[in-house]
């Protein structure tokens, strides 16, 4: 019913030349932090668009219940037995909740689980990842211990569209923090997450503008330690 309504209002709009707002799905599995700074970029106009709904593949999330203090609807649906990915049938259950609320891009915001073929084929070169590191370096888990032990200079985190590699796909958006001679991962993951709700906000508001897409997206927007990241 949300579908067919939503597909009757983007014909009269399109037929006054005008457009209808971004419709965004988010997945978590924890604390929502990410996913609250796209919910507040939406509400302060940042971004043209309107998180309709939240998944969490964990019951305990606690994102779910600051997503219902938004007015978001919010569920746990199971994922199935395994720890690191779905079960297929389990991931058409995803699919299918996102179709029914007529979802336009999905963000998987920290969001800890490898997608597949289900949500991959279904939303083609609009599902999008927050990854905690200047990916290409450093997939995977434990990034910020990681980039410490290399010694890097630097450190960040990219927004880029999702594809069938972890932590792969097309980058669209990164911003760099400078390592500390005494950074301990939990004081780097603390700047490092600031940048992150920063560029998901910034991506998703160009998004919604229309000036980003999977289709001409040429080379990444980077954002140097000192950058201002502008919304």
């Amino acid at each position: 019913m949300i579908r067919l309504w939503v597909v009757i209002k983007r014909k009269i709009l399109a037929l006054l030349g005008l457009r209808d707002y971004l419709r965004i799905g988010i997945l978590i599995s924890g604390r929502g932090s990410n996913m609250e700074a796209i919910i507040r970029g939406c509400k302060e106009g940042k971004i043209y668009g309107k998180v309709v709904v939240v998944i969490s593949d964990n019951p305990n999330a606690r994102g779910l219940e600051i997503a219902r203090k938004y007015g978001v609807r919010a569920f746990y649906v199971y994922p199935g037995k395994y720890r690191a990915k779905f079960e297929e049938d389990r991931e058409w259950e995803y699919v299918k909740i996102l179709k029914k609320y007529a979802v336009d891009i999905v963000v998987m915001a920290g969001f800890m689980r490898i997608i597949g073929k289900p949500l991959l084929s279904s939303f083609p070169n609009s599902v999008i990842n927050i990854h905690p590191s200047l990916l290409p370096k450093y997939p995977g888990l434990d990034t910020h211990r990681r980039v410490l032990e290399a010694g890097e200079e630097e450190h960040g985190c990219t927004v880029h569209f999702a594809n069938e590699i972890v932590d792969g796909g097309k980058i669209i958006m990164q911003a760099k923090v400078k390592v500390l001679s005494d950074d301990t991962p939990e004081e780097l993951a603390k700047r490092v997450l600031a940048k992150e709700h920063k560029i998901l906000v910034k991506t998703l508001s160009l998004i919604s503008e229309g000036k980003i897409s999977y289709e001409t997206l040429d080379s990444p927007i980077v954002y140097g330690p000192d950058d201002d990241i502008v919304v």
